[in-house]
């Protein structure tokens, strides 16, 4: 079966094992998709993850952080732009999950950012989606 948006098969598959406390989950390898996952290790929402070479397109192995009592760091993620409806914004209208406790991820001509790097760049872009 085709695939369409690999963003959001990658951002369900978070959420589900999230969801099951699973220690780690595997995604799609792709260049946005490992994007999205150095952000979430670098603001603190994932321990860390690794490509998996396979011979074809490859997995992204992401793994997952919990609290000290087993509480979930990732309490709801969702896709902002979707296939259907992109959604664009500039930089000083980028959205602040949460009064700044969430980030949004944005795709930018810089690279996939979080809104306070697209703000220390001043670059907007296509919001991708939101996590808190």
């Amino acid at each position: 079966m085709a695939m369409n948006d690999p963003i959001a098969d990658m951002l369900t598959r978070i959420r589900n094992a999230t969801r099951n406390h699973v220690k780690d989950c595997l995604v799609l390898n792709s260049k946005v998709c490992r994007g999205i996952a150095s952000i979430l290790e670098s603001e603190g929402y994932i321990e860390g993850f690794d490509v998996i070479e396979d011979g074809r397109q490859g997995q992204i192995r992401i793994r997952l952080k919990y609290g000290s009592r087993g509480e979930t760091i990732i309490n709801r993620i969702e896709r902002v732009s979707k296939v259907g409806c992109r959604v664009y914004k500039k930089v000083d209208e980028l959205d602040r999950p949460l009064q700044g406790l969430g980030i949004s991820i944005v795709s930018t001509s810089s690279g996939v950012l979080s809104d306070r790097q697209c703000r220390e760049k001043k670059v907007g872009g296509e919001v991708l989606a939101y996590v808190h």
